[in-house]
């Protein structure tokens, strides 16, 4: 735009109104960026309106300045909206000093019955008689913000949406990469002598609980559980760094206590300091049913004894990996399997759901559905329906793991 001036003639204006709106309109619908139509605006307000000084406060998550022209960073700065400008619903044209000195008009700009800009204009041409064309156009100029303050907020949006698109697209990459360390129940043992079945339901679409189970030679499995202190994508990012960290070092020979050590170091290393994980670990020779273990600081996993019809817990060896720099020690628990027993290990997201009365759940509802001769399959299956563990129950605040181990 060039240097004139409003048009006198009550036809020019309107002329001009119209062709600065569809200049505008021409500018947004082109898609221009933020710059550009601040440009465009402040050129309409100070060339051809004869506005001195322009000061365009905008609403994002707070108030910000979007445009200044013209007026003093010390004004700037000491204006607070919402203590000085928020009872404006109105133009102000006789605006009271203090603070606002050297301000002449309050412009106001709503969008659904909601402040979302403010307009402040000083340094007013009055063009020597009659009055100022800022007076007679102000509902002009109001119109004017309101379209480019929403256009530009509209860009804003639209970018952040594209932001949030991008990533939910990486979530969701995210989580599949993660289901895929999670063993796939159709590929895990159901046979006269083992029966596995694991359930897993995430917080977010990605989070910190890990099991797993392993065969680690014809006679020796191992198996475990883990979770990862806090929720989201570092804590699956860790978790997954621990995945193959134990995959890589879990033998059958090799010493659980040594195995704990060596993942302690890990993550202490990856982690540095600023995550931990709770962790159980098991190793069972199904030649002789002996069945080794370490918990890791982990909730107590639930042996169930159906041929005894006895139920006791898989109890605290050490603390948990990642919360020293070095485990001060370690103690490697051994039991003798009697036939048809259930190992379940769960997360806390499971025990720590509330009942009726607002007390965590802990185990009594491994207890309820666990203790009889069905198959662990069945046994979680029913768990979860009676618990109503899935992604539209609002009482779930964490992520949910169960891993059921049934030896024949």
């Amino acid at each position: 735009m060039n240097e004139l001036r409003l048009p006198k003639s009550r036809l020019e204006v309107l002329k001009f109104k119209l062709d600065a709106l569809l200049d505008i309109t021409l500018q947004i619908n082109a898609n221009q960026p933020t710059d550009v139509l601040l440009s465009k605006y402040e050129s309409i307000l100070r060339n051809y309106l004869g506005i001195g000084k322009v000061l365009l406060f905008i609403f994002r998550e707070k108030w910000e300045v979007l445009l200044n022209a013209g007026f003093s960073d010390i004004l700037k700065n000491k204006i607070d909206v919402e203590q000085d400008l928020l009872r404006y619903q109105d133009i102000i044209t006789d605006v009271p000093k203090g603070k606002l000195k050297g301000v002449d008009i309050i412009i106001p700009v709503f969008n659904n019955n909601a402040p979302l800009a403010y307009v402040l204009i000083g340094d007013i041409d009055e063009e020597g008689e009659g009055m100022s064309p800022v007076i007679k156009h102000q509902n002009y100029i109001q119109t004017i913000s309101s379209i480019i303050v929403v256009a530009i907020e509209n860009q804003r949006l639209f970018k952040e949406s594209l932001k949030q698109e991008a990533m939910r697209k990486e979530l969701e990459v995210a989580a599949r990469m993660q289901m895929a360390l999670i063993p796939d129940n159709n590929r895990l043992p159901v046979n006269e002598q083992l029966r596995i079945q694991g359930f897993y339901n995430p917080h977010y679409e990605v989070g910190g609980d890990y099991y797993d189970f392993l065969r680690l030679d014809e006679q020796t499995i191992g198996f475990c559980i883990a979770d990862v202190s806090g929720k989201g994508v570092s804590a699956a990012m860790l978790m997954s760094n621990f995945q193959a960290s134990l995959r890589a070092i879990f033998t059958s020979t090799i010493d659980l206590g040594s195995l704990v050590i060596k993942l302690n170091e890990i993550i202490n290393h990856n982690a540095a300091g600023e995550k931990f994980i709770t962790f159980f670990v098991a190793r069972v020779n199904l030649s002789s049913r002996n069945l080794e273990y370490i918990n890791a600081a982990h909730n107590p996993p639930v042996l169930i004894d159906l041929e005894n019809n006895e139920i006791s817990k898989l109890g605290a060896s050490c603390v948990g990996i990642g919360m020293l720099d070095e485990i001060p020690s370690i103690r490697r628990a051994s039991i003798l399997l009697p036939s048809g027993v259930k190992i379940i290990c769960y997360t806390d997201g499971l025990s720590e759901l509330k009942d009726d009365n607002g007390n965590d759940i802990g185990t009594s509802y491994i207890e309820k559905h666990f203790t009889n001769k069905k198959d662990v399959r069945d046994n979680i299956k029913a768990l979860i329906e009676d618990l109503d563990i899935s992604d539209n129950n609002p009482a779930l605040f964490d992520d949910v793991s169960i891993l059921a181990v049934e030896i024949l």
